[in-house]
């Protein structure tokens, strides 16, 4: 049984331990979080015990740890957990800093610790099946990546002022699903975006629509579309167009079944938002972490990854601010 403490009992703690409580060879064995009555909700949920982070760090039962806490808190909680011993399964973005990234990585490596980078949309059963089949040749060489991903309605503004902005906040997930698709490393990047769904956004310096186009050493191209707003639902749509064809993932949708009558045709609304559309994707990513303690194998997306994806969102951010196209070196 794998002894795992979850650091940080919001939305994200709350699937994990949720995840965990389903499992036979895992289990949410602390929870610890700054608000008392959020860690005591867990913890009756998922039977673990209330702890503080450091004890929870520093507790010899405890094989791993969950780092689910605002992003201003990794750093510190990395650097606890690896001089801890500890494994850890790290949300993202690591830090929106590279050079502390870069100093987070060098005490994971020090220390010898597994480290994962939760890019859970990795783990999404199309998407991965998508993966599969490029990596199998099916549509011959790929020639064109096609990443559509859109919000039902942006998240509150006090959200929006510390989140990094939405190149490393909401981009940062379709940065790292171009590099999983690609097979190639991006070396030049362009980007373009505006405010076109709340002013108050563009206020907070930030923007909540925006394109980027990735091209690799290779001449494959990745275009990537984002929005705040999409009246219709949750959109998360991939299409991935090669020498020999082409393949598609399109939305998931709340059910199946479809209407025809005299006014036409009509499906199903997508699903509501990412706790839906991607709750095997979190159940996923989550066995294959502990799988990987459990056997002695390698992690993946590793931090190696999440430092990647933000140099990405870095250079995004840079040349939707210039208009200058960037050279990236992954």
């Amino acid at each position: 049984m794998i002894n795992i403490g979850i650091l940080g009992c919001g939305r994200i703690g709350q699937v994990h331990g949720g995840t965990l409580r389903g499992m036979t060879n895992a289990r949410a064995a602390a929870v610890a979080d700054a608000m008392p009555e959020a860690a005591e909700a867990l913890a009756r949920v998922t039977g673990a015990k209330v702890m503080d982070a450091d004890a929870m760090i520093h507790d010899p039962g405890i094989d791993a740890v969950i780092i689910g806490t605002p992003t201003t808190t990794h750093y510190d909680l990395i650097h606890a957990a690896a001089g801890a011993g500890k494994a850890i399964f790290c949300e993202k973005p690591i830090d929106l800093s590279v050079d502390r990234i870069h100093d987070c990585l060098a005490v994971v490596e020090k220390a010898g610790v597994p480290f994962m980078t939760a890019f859970n949309r990795r783990f999404d059963p199309s998407f991965a099946h998508l993966q599969r089949q490029i990596a199998d040749q099916v549509i011959g060489n790929v020639e064109l990546v096609t990443i559509l991903s859109r919000d039902p309605a942006p998240p509150p503004i006090g959200y929006i002022k510390t989140s990094g902005g939405i190149f490393r906040d909401m981009m940062i997930h379709d940065l790292d699903m171009a590099r999983f698709l690609l097979g190639e490393e991006p070396v030049e990047l362009t980007a373009s975006a505006s405010c076109l769904v709340d002013p108050q956004i563009g206020q907070a310096g930030d923007f909540d629509t925006a394109v980027v186009t990735l091209k690799t050493a290779g001449g494959k191209i990745c275009q990537i579309s984002n929005s705040r707003r999409a009246t219709y639902g949750y959109d998360q749509r991939i299409e991935v167009h090669g020498s020999t064809g082409m393949l598609r993932a399109d939305n998931m949708l709340e059910h199946s079944v479809e209407v025809s009558n005299a006014t036409g045709m009509r499906k199903a609304p997508t699903q509501p938002f990412f706790l839906e559309r991607y709750a095997a994707a979190y159940r996923a990513e989550m066995e294959h972490f502990v799988a990987a303690l459990k056997n002695g194998q390698p992690v993946t997306p590793t931090g190696h990854d999440g430092l990647k994806a933000q140099m990405l969102a870095d250079a995004a951010d840079q040349a939707a601010r210039d208009g200058q196209m960037k050279v990236v070196e992954l």
